[in-house]
């Protein structure tokens, strides 16, 4: 069995259509038929343009939206079709990491507050020294140092404040991680950092990733294997550098053109 199955998700949104008083709508297909399948220990790069349904699916995957059909299973475990109270245990063990740290990160919160409430949703009551110990490992394992603990989001530059967004997705100690745009908001010279950061918390502590990114340059880096979406669908997937080498589906090929390439005369 894979790790994560996505089987034939559809989420559609009702939109209206006219004046403010029409009562006629238009269906939106933001996900229409996505199954996707990923191994233990594997990366998933999902790549599309903006709108194509990405984040949709992501939020499906997490379930902080519920699928209009479909199914997404865990480990033999159909989330879809658990309560709320289940759900919320189980989210333990799948975490997101979101494209906008600051945005996500509570500003009145320390980085010591932040991780503490995280490491707390799985281990229940800890003494200090306890959290005091695993809030170190923690930011040591993201390359942050435990001097900056009692320090607030606003204090720390972009590329610090995604580390400290990681290090609270790795606090309930997760065996998924949905990472959504980690990236997209950082400086060209941070991304790399943390993208090498990804991937050596994926070897470490032996975790499964789904990275979602519009850069194809970027999935290429990282993933093992790709999918690609377009207007909701999955139009091509397959091992990073075959797919890269070789696209199959015509928008594929588009995403590949898109790439900047430096040309030396």
């Amino acid at each position: 069995m894979p790790f994560l199955e996505i089987k034939n998700i559809k989420k559609h949104f009702q939109k209206k259509k006219g004046g403010l008083f029409s009562n006629s709508f238009d269906t939106v297909k933001a996900v229409d038929g996505v199954s996707i399948q990923i191994e233990k220990g594997e990366i998933l790069g999902l790549v599309g343009e903006s709108g194509c349904g990405k984040s949709t699916l992501s939020k499906t995957i997490m379930q902080l939206i519920p699928p209009t059909e479909g199914e997404v299973i865990l480990e033999n475990d159909s989330l879809t079709t658990l309560n709320a109270e289940k759900v919320r245990k189980r989210r333990l063990d799948f975490q997101m990491i979101f494209q906008d740290p600051y945005a996500s990160l509570n500003p009145r919160m320390t980085v010591w507050s932040t991780l503490k409430e995280a490491i707390i949703t799985r281990h229940g009551k800890l003494n200090h020294k306890e959290l005091e110990n695993k809030v170190t490992i923690l930011m040591e394992r993201v390359g942050l140092d435990q001097k900056f603990m009692r320090k607030y989001p606003h204090e720390f530059s972009g590329g610090q404040r995604q580390r400290i967004a990681i290090a609270r997705a790795l606090a309930p100690e997760p065996k998924l991680i949905i990472a959504d745009e980690p990236v997209s908001a950082l400086d060209v010279s941070i991304q790399s950092q943390i993208l090498n950061l990804l991937k050596d918390l994926v070897d470490e502590l032996e975790l499964t990733m789904l990275f979602i990114s519009h850069d194809l340059s970027v999935v290429r880096y990282i993933a093992d294997r790709i999918a690609v979406m377009y207007f909701g669908k999955i139009v091509e997937t397959g091992e990073a550098e075959s797919l890269m080498d070789n696209p199959k589906h015509e928008y594929t090929k588009q995403l590949l053109d898109s790439i900047p390439r430096i040309s030396i005369h």
